[in-house]
């Protein structure tokens, strides 16, 4: 991946905290940037094309909507790693699917339409990929605001 540029930064850096609840948020954010809001969408489009972001969208709260949310991890070979990310990633459910150096070294966040539908997503990837999930849903919520300044 190429080294991102300094608009590139600014705008991942400030949509990490969300967008104003405003009547045109883009035109807001890009003003706070002192960039256009045509070059705000650009470099958003931009950066998603080349997948440096791989989503950018709303976060719902799946569960207060009625809906499935859980942590999940894997156990998967170093040889298997790429292979089983891919696959697993292109699961809509999934979000969040990251590497960790711990003996579960794949964990990712599922979110489905109803609860039921949790035990089915993780049935499905356990026969797409061949490893097994492991399933811990959240007893306890904690809003961290989670940034990772570029």
């Amino acid at each position: 991946m190429a080294p991102l540029n300094d608009v590139e930064k600014a705008v991942i850096n400030r949509l990490q905290h969300g967008l104003p609840l405003v009547p045109s948020p883009y035109a807001t954010v890009a003003a706070e940037l002192g960039i256009s809001e045509t070059t705000l969408l650009a470099t958003l489009r931009d950066l998603l094309d080349r997948r440096v972001l791989t989503r950018f969208g709303p976060m719902f709260n799946a569960g207060e909507m009625g809906g499935g949310l859980t942590l999940a991890a894997m156990r998967v070979t170093e040889a298997d790693f790429d292979r089983v990310a891919r696959q697993v990633n292109t699961f809509d459910e999934v979000a969040h699917n990251y590497r960790r150096d711990h003996e579960l070294n794949m964990w990712f966040v599922l979110a489905t339409e109803t609860r039921e539908g949790i035990a089915g997503v993780i049935e499905e990837i356990e026969n797409h990929t061949g490893y097994r999930v492991y399933n811990m849903p959240k007893e306890e919520e904690f809003h961290v605001r989670l940034h990772f300044p570029v």
